[in-house]
């Protein structure tokens, strides 16, 4: 049966499944999908609503599954969705769990601001290819093309020609105009000065090029505008979220971070186990042995990447500014029995933290140094003290 991804093809698919039910007398329904795209998400919304059930096979398993069928490897609508039947059937399948309210709100939102950081990230790595071209030397002067001093000189003064024109100052008093009194004065003029007249960046093109510049930082602008935006909206919905200002009492751990988190797992209370999360992440541990052979254990990386990435990235400074999880590193990775690689340890870091944001979000308590590394290392501690 085919059915159009509209509100028609869903009652048509509706009408066909409560005809099945009616037919062979059946209490419930199961309805299986394979969610190699978007589509899927407003079908179960749909059927969700209608009180079916909906649950997702993975396009691995359908992959790996469609030539036991038949011994064939042939593809098409037809025998995928007999695939994915029977994979349901047996219960090789999982629920998803699709947020709500206001975690469906947070959830968009940050997916909105991963979109923008890789857009602002793609117009600075442009930018930068910009000033490579036409005035490779503007980094000498500005360490940092994205300070202030530096932005006014990019929208005023972009090409080293630019700055020829003008005198020193001339540039300070151009600082003076837009607010920037410190940092920046007579000296960085003349340097900017110096450094444009012996710059070796394209001479040719330069009008289409401050075209260019122009139309790269007003990009910028925009982007960072509409992050600073989104990320006030995100900050109010989790302040609305218990449990999270309690996450944020960890030394090392933002905004962004339990934001992320809590929009990638969404209601910590339909939870009852910190490795449920874990799984979800995809940062259970799997073995690839045979006979004599130990292979070497790995993450299965079954499970949202975004929220493995999240704890990778929060876990790495958390090495430098958390006293926890530094000695709890240190253990990891020197202890006499099977001590563990960096890489290793930060991995098994990402876990603790899954249990740390777990337990504060769940119980909404402050966090506690000594219940973060335990009885067994405290006591470690205090000893070696």
């Amino acid at each position: 049966m085919t059915f159009e991804n509209s509100r028609r093809g869903f009652e048509k698919l509706l009408l066909w499944i409560q005809t099945l039910v009616n037919e062979h007398n059946f209490h419930n329904v199961v309805f299986g999908v394979e969610p190699t795209g978007h589509y899927w998400m407003n079908l179960a919304q749909f059927l969700r609503r209608q009180g079916i059930q909906v649950v997702l096979v993975n396009p691995m398993h359908v992959k790996k599954t469609k030539e036991l069928e038949d011994n064939n490897p042939t593809k098409s609508d037809r025998k995928d969705a007999r695939v994915i039947s029977q994979l349901v059937k047996d219960g090789r399948y999982s629920v998803p769990h699709i947020p709500e309210d206001i975690y469906a709100d947070l959830r968009v939102g940050m997916n909105e601001r991963d979109r923008l950081s890789e857009d602002l990230k793609r117009v600075q790595a442009r930018i930068h290819n910009w000033l490579d071209r036409y005035f490779p030397e503007f980094t000498e002067v500005f360490k940092d093309w994205e300070g202030k001093a530096a932005l006014v000189c990019l929208h005023k003064l972009p090409c080293p020609q630019d700055v020829q024109e003008k005198t020193a100052s001339e540039i300070v008093a151009l600082w003076r105009t837009h607010g920037i009194s410190r940092g920046v004065g007579m000296s960085r003029a003349n340097q900017l000065m110096e450094m444009a007249e012996a710059s070796i960046g394209l001479t040719d093109g330069l009008q289409m090029a401050r075209r260019e510049l122009a139309i790269l930082l007003s990009q910028y602008g925009l982007y960072q505008e509409q992050l600073g935006l989104l990320m006030t909206e995100v900050e109010r919905l989790v302040s609305q979220i218990p449990g999270t200002q309690q996450m944020l009492t960890i030394p090392g751990v933002g905004l962004v971070t339990v934001a992320g988190f809590i929009a990638e797992v969404g209601d910590l209370s339909s939870y009852d186990n910190p490795r449920q999360i874990q799984k979800l992440a995809g940062l259970t541990l799997k073995e690839n042995s045979s006979g004599k052979h130990k292979g070497r254990t790995q993450i299965s990386k079954r499970g949202r990447p975004r929220l493995r990435a999240l704890l990778f990235r929060c876990a790495i400074p958390l090495l430098s500014k958390n006293t926890e999880f530094q000695e709890l590193h240190r253990y990891y990775t020197q202890r006499a029995e099977n001590p563990l690689k960096a890489m290793q340890s930060v991995i098994a870091l990402c876990c603790r933290l899954i249990r740390v944001l777990f337990a504060l979000g769940q119980r909404k308590v402050p966090y506690d140094p000594a219940k973060v590394l335990g009885p067994v290392h405290l006591a470690r501690l205090q000893n070696a003290a």
